[in-house]
């Protein structure tokens, strides 16, 4: 299973100056519950924002110009060699723009977390996609100050 995994605003932001613009209590439950046992794919920039590999999970970075190595860390030069390298792991895209592009013709589910605000002066958003092409599950709502819900789309077959 190839899937993407992303929080987004209403707006369609998913980072600002190098961040991810919130920090909700919970929000990233998810991320670790779907991650852990499986392969994380991301772009350089998103692997330099977390700073090491996740624990628990092959970690694979896509560069052209870098190259991390270490326990449960690889780095490739593209999306293709990414899937590849995970073999018949479950396989989530994290991140950042680039990767969610170039991945969305391939996924076959894309865990969506919807974060109610607006995110001023965002510099990354998530690409858009033709929401025809998936069945929608509407899943948990969670947060305190700041609202989430959680979605998947299924690719149709």
């Amino acid at each position: 299973m190839i899937g993407l995994i992303v929080a987004r605003s209403k707006n369609n932001v998913i980072g600002k100056n190098g961040q991810i613009p919130w920090k909700i209590k919970g929000e990233q439950k998810q991320f670790k519950e779907l991650t852990t046992g499986n392969v994380v794919i991301m772009g350089r920039k998103s692997y330099e924002e977390i700073g090491h590999p996740l624990p628990n999970r092959m970690n694979i970075v896509v560069s052209g110009s870098a190259d991390y190595t270490g326990e449960n860390l690889l780095t490739v030069k593209s999306l293709k060699e990414a899937i590849e390298a995970a073999g018949d792991a479950d396989v989530y895209v994290s991140g950042g723009y680039g990767m969610f592009k170039e991945a969305m013709p391939m996924v076959d589910k894309m865990f969506i977390t919807e974060i109610d605000m607006e995110v001023e002066d965002g510099d990354v958003f998530f690409p858009e996609f033709d929401k025809n092409d998936f069945d929608m599950t509407v899943g948990e709502t969670g947060g305190d100050d700041i609202k989430y819900t959680r979605t998947i789309y299924t690719r149709k077959k």
